[in-house]
């Protein structure tokens, strides 16, 4: 049996500078069986991004689609992380974390990472800049996985910053 049947890691990813078919590439290829879309909001302007239109390409592929908006960034963390400033991001996230609700989801995300393969999804590119590694790490203090962060490819010639 394949070791990603065996050892169901939590994997991240984001889909800044990339377009929906290099994004359902990586998520086919690392053998994901749950997308958990942890954006506050899940729309955009990159084609393929929007909830429906992600819900439905990962159907399209066996892959199944969940959002969880409630690990999410709320909006000033967001708007730090726009400013360039992902260290305000944090202790804003993190007091978002300590409500009912987002407990609620990260328990629910605990759930679902010990029975699927998952990959978390939101828009940063690097990890570091984007608070999916925040939840990641919430997850995993808990179910003790390991995490991997995937990278899909950037096509040449595409702009990179739009949510």
């Amino acid at each position: 049996m394949p070791p990603h049947l065996l050892t169901p890691n939590l994997l991240t990813i984001g889909y800044e500078g990339c377009t929906i078919d290099g994004v359902l590439s990586e998520l086919r290829d690392a053998h994901v069986d749950l997308l958990i879309d942890v954006r506050a909001v899940a729309a955009s302007r990159k084609p393929g991004f929007s909830k429906r239109q992600l819900a439905a390409g990962l159907d399209q592929i066996g892959i199944g689609y969940i959002h969880l908006q409630r690990l999410g960034t709320p909006k000033p963390g967001r708007d730090a992380v726009r400013a360039g400033h992902p260290e305000r991001m944090v202790p804003i996230f993190n007091a978002h974390m300590e409500t009912p609700e987002a407990q609620w989801a990260l328990a629910q995300a605990k759930g679902l990472t010990v029975q699927r393969r998952c990959c978390l999804l939101c828009f940063e590119r690097d990890h570091r800049h984007c608070h999916r590694h925040l939840v990641a790490e919430m997850i995993v203090a808990e179910t003790h996985q390991n995490v991997a962060h995937l990278q899909a490819p950037i096509p040449s010639g595409l702009p990179t910053g739009q949510p």
